[in-house]
């Protein structure tokens, strides 16, 4: 089937194609909502600027296909392969995509704002300035994409995997990463008010300039992460292990340290609680050891 004909038949009424080849097919700014399209071979298919709210392209093969721009509110692509797809500035809101492959697949500025996303692999996606508020991401693999000033707040991220992955200036107040793994992670300059991050693997984070206010990172692993720079007021560090970290010219006013493990940790220019700088002084006077070799104990702010 090409183009033409699609075209001439969804005039009439028709909306069911499934199954269709419209490999290489321009269908660039044509007007389809609700049809469907599951299952279609539709690999290098232009869809840019083209409006498909609540189509269904579910199992649809969407390789190299162009959707930059695309309006597809509601729209279905469960199971489908969008590798290496083009979805830049495209508008996904409530879009349902789980399982979908993405790899590869450019979603620069994209909307897909309370979609589900269950499952779905985003290896080494381009994702800048995309908006996932209050989508689902449960299960889904971010793996070494660049999720640079990202819109995540709200968002679901249980059994996320985050290896490689840049959320740098990224937004993610108020979400839940309690016990995720994000090893080694670059949240530079990254918005994290009232995040849970309890007992999260964030060895060797980069944390720079990050926005940490009332962050709870209770049990936390953040050995040898550089937190340089970062607000971390009214933050929860309690029992979490600071070892080799940096934190110079770190704002930690009203933050809790109560058993947080320090040795090592660089507080150079830090300011911190009145109690824990008091804690600091009465445990060094007449002492060879550093503070910077300490584990904080009560009583401390």
């Amino acid at each position: 089937m090409n183009s033409s004909e699609l075209l001439e038949r969804y005039e009439r009424g028709e909306r069911d194609f499934a199954g269709v080849d419209l490999s290489g097919a321009d269908l660039s700014r044509t007007h389809l909502v609700g049809i469907d399209l599951s299952g279609a071979n539709l690999r290098g298919t232009n869809f840019s600027r083209s409006n498909l709210t609540k189509a269904d392209l579910s199992d649809a093969q969407l390789q190299w296909a162009n959707l930059s721009f695309v309006k597809m509110e509601y729209g279905k692509f469960a199971d489908a392969d969008l590798t290496k797809a083009v979805l830049s500035g495209a508008i996904l809101i409530k879009a349902k995509l789980p399982r979908a492959k993405l790899s590869g697949a450019t979603l620069t500025g994209t909307n897909l704002r309370g979609s589900n996303l269950r499952s779905v692999n985003f290896t080494s996606a381009s994702m800048e300035w995309v908006n996932l508020r209050s989508s689902n991401l449960t299960g889904a693999n971010l793996s070494w994409a660049n999720l640079t000033h990202a819109r995540l707040s709200g968002a679901m991220l249980y059994g996320a995997q985050f290896n490689g992955v840049n959320l740098s200036e990224a937004f993610l107040n108020g979400v839940d990463l309690n016990g995720v793994n994000l090893n080694g992670i670059n949240l530079s300059a990254a918005k994290l008010t009232h995040t849970n991050l309890e007992g999260a693997n964030l060895i060797v984070a980069n944390l720079t300039n990050a926005q940490m206010r009332s962050a709870s990172l209770m049990g936390a692993d953040l050995t040898g992460a550089n937190l340089s720079g970062s607000y971390l007021y009214h933050a929860n560090l309690n029992w979490a292990n600071l070892t080799r970290a940096d934190l110079t010219r770190a704002d930690l006013s009203d933050a809790t340290l109560v058993g947080t493990n320090i040795e090592a940790t660089d507080f150079n220019g830090a300011i911190l609680p009145e109690l824990t700088r008091r804690y600091f002084y009465l445990t060094t006077s007449g002492s060879s050891m550093s503070w910077r070799d300490r584990t904080v104990s009560s009583p401390v702010n």
